[in-house]
């Protein structure tokens, strides 16, 4: 099997650091292929270029490249904080330069003329993991919980991936490190669990 996994943090050193160590080491043990994207290290560009955003391929050998990894996993791993109910911009950018038509979905009549849509990707099982600094409980009670809205249903689902886990980790800034603990080992079950559901 193939595995992607994609960070989005700009502190080196962070708990998403971890938590993407943490789902990298066990995929590696599992025999997983695994390609590791750090976005901020790559220094990714998030702009969307105007054919891009027209639903033309890009012309960017570093968009096609991620494409690639993207279309090539059976397992996807998603690591980035929680801002403002949506993910960091940078990993925005990279949903919409990377998730393009025509590579992660299409449409029937080949344009997309408000029909369902027809997802492209072959991946078996993708786990997102969500750091903030709001308890889990409001999230879902007072926010309703937006990222896993838009993971799940407004682009996994929309793509073709049926098997989708996701954890949001928090209260990250007044958490003790037996906490943090807890987390990383809960990670790496995830990343067990995509395996075992992905085989």
């Amino acid at each position: 099997m193939e595995a992607l996994v994609v960070l989005c943090h700009p502190a080196e050193g962070s708990f998403n650091h971890a938590l993407a160590e943490a789902v990298r080491t066990t995929w590696i043990s599992a025999r997983v292929k695994v390609v590791f994207r750090d976005l901020y290290a790559e220094g990714f560009d998030p702009l969307l270029s105007a054919s891009e955003a027209r639903g033309m391929p890009s012309a960017d050998e570093t968009i096609a490249a991620h494409i690639a990894d993207l279309r090539a996993c059976d397992l996807l791993a998603v690591i980035h904080p929680n801002c403002w109910g949506a993910p960091p911009a940078m990993m925005k950018g990279w949903i919409d330069r990377v998730f393009a038509p025509d590579a992660a979905y299409t449409f029937a009549k080949g344009v997309d003329v408000g029909d369902n849509p027809i997802g492209l990707l072959k991946t078996r099982a993708a786990i997102i993991l969500n750091t903030g600094n709001t308890p889990s409980e409001r999230e879902k009670n007072h926010f309703g919980d937006p990222l896993d809205q838009m993971w799940r249903r407004c682009i996994l689902e929309y793509c073709g991936v049926k098997h989708v886990d996701r954890a949001l980790f928090g209260v990250v800034a007044s958490s003790s490190l037996d906490e943090r603990q807890a987390w990383l080992e809960r990670a790496a079950r995830m990343a067990q669990d995509a395996v075992v559901f992905a085989s």
